[in-house]
């Protein structure tokens, strides 16, 4: 009984270790299918991510080539494209913005560059505004027609401080602030003054004769310079021409009228025979002044600037004894060309292009190469 005891527990034991040892084998088998498996699947994901890299290799690559090939483009196109803020005083809300603009437009497709104009309308608090928004914006350069000129160093600074170049065109900053500027295109406004003096001076001949001054926005650079070269002119050429009083204009007609018609009676009509006005605008409100108080504005020597549509048929009438040319055209188109060399030649010395100012009397009023244009 004792041994058939002994052998049922030794049956029993063995059993057990039959069981055990499968057990193990079992697990074994799992690890190493488990094992097998993240080895492979570690290979396909490095597979994958060499495809991938070499996916990526390549798109670089063509991106690469695309990227050359629109440089080449570029080139041929206006070398490259360039974005240039444009802040104006004016646009299409004034005769000259009207005829400036589209060919600075035109020019500005055909070199490449993508413009963004403002328009301050002569509010320099607004132009202020306007530059701390083109800095913002990172441009590659900015194209500045002051809207008044002692105002405008914070907004050359801030630009200069930024790394971003900045041209002036129509009407130059002053002259302690042209260090900070790469360029200028536009009138001599300085030089306009001057021509208009000269016919001052020559229809004068060496008669005494005092005269009315209509000037153009006080602390505008244009109106500064285009004063400046009158009076300094007439005191060196014609010192027989006496500036009996002045008035700012303001650019504007009927503001013109109102201080014209101011001036004459604060001299008295009978004193004054001539009257320089600094544009074509303002001396037609002076004109109608003068006829207002049964002036004949033929019997006067009268001298401005500009030789626009509004003051040609004056020249032409006798009313208006001579003008000077100023082109719209030339000076949108110009702001651009000299934007681009900036761009494209990184010029060591400022940039300085002036318009031709060209004196315009009933002799050549009718001439096409002063036909006016705005």
């Amino acid at each position: 009984m004792q041994e058939q005891t002994k052998r049922s527990r030794m049956w029993f034991l063995g059993l057990a270790l039959f069981i055990v040892g499968s057990l193990f084998a079992a697990c074994g088998s799992d690890d190493e299918d488990s094992t097998a498996a993240d080895d492979s699947s570690a290979e396909d994901s490095e597979a994958a991510d060499s495809d991938e890299a070499e996916t990526d290799d390549a798109g670089g690559d063509d991106a690469a080539e695309a990227e050359d090939a629109s440089g080449d483009d570029g080139g041929d196109a206006g070398d490259g494209e360039y974005e240039v803020f444009a802040l104006l005083p004016q646009g299409n809300d004034q005769p000259y913005g009207t005829t400036y603009l589209p060919p600075m437009e035109a020019k500005a497709d055909e070199l490449g560059i993508n413009l963004t104009i403002t328009n301050s309308q002569y509010d320099a608090d607004k132009q202020a505004s306007e530059c701390e928004t083109a800095v913002a914006a990172s441009p590659d350069l900015i194209i500045l027609w002051p809207a008044v000129g002692d105002t405008v160093r914070p907004c050359l600074e801030a630009a200069n401080d930024a790394g971003i170049p900045v041209t002036v065109t129509n009407s130059d900053v002053n002259p302690e602030d042209q260090d900070l500027t790469a360029a200028y295109s536009g009138p001599d406004t300085y030089g306009q003054g001057v021509a208009s003096a000269e016919l001052m001076c020559e229809f004068a001949g060496g008669d005494d004769i005092g005269i009315i001054m209509v000037n153009g926005l006080t602390g505008n650079s244009t109106a500064i310079d285009r004063e400046a070269g009158f009076e300094e002119t007439v005191a060196e050429q014609c010192p027989n021409v006496e500036i009996l009083a002045r008035q700012p204009g303001n650019w504007n007609k009927d503001e013109s009228q109102i201080a014209a018609s101011e001036m004459i009676t604060a001299v008295g009509a009978e004193n004054i025979q001539g009257v320089y006005a600094a544009d074509d605008t303002m001396v037609a409100g002076v004109i109608d002044a003068l006829k207002a108080r049964d002036i004949d504005p033929s019997t006067l020597i009268v001298t401005s600037i500009g030789n626009t549509f509004l003051g040609n048929p004056l020249v032409v009438s006798g009313e208006l004894d001579g003008t000077v040319f100023q082109s719209s055209s030339w000076d949108g188109e110009h702001a651009i060309t000299v934007a681009h060399e900036v761009l494209t030649g990184s010029p060591s010395d400022r940039i300085v292009e002036f318009m031709p100012s060209v004196k315009v009397t009933e002799e050549n009023a009718d001439a096409p190469e002063v036909a006016p244009e705005w």
